[in-house]
């Protein structure tokens, strides 16, 4: 991941599913809340980290959480 600031919800998730390609394979059609709940945390502390470093804005972060 670059230093560039992610401004959409796409690009937000396209980062995190990166690292994962048989995990998004899996999941990909599901909605964010049928995850596994280790699943979702692990989409938590993404954001809350790409928040922390600046990557995305707070709005962001709570959009994509929310």
């Amino acid at each position: 991941m670059g230093t560039e600031m992610l401004t959409t919800q796409k690009q937000v998730r396209s980062a995190f599913w990166q690292g994962m390609p048989s995990v998004w394979s899996k999941y990909r059609n599901k909605r964010q809340n049928d995850w596994p709940c280790d699943l979702r945390m692990e989409w938590c502390d993404f954001v809350e980290m790409m928040r922390r470093e600046g990557n995305i804005s707070e709005s962001l972060a709570e959009t994509v959480t929310g």
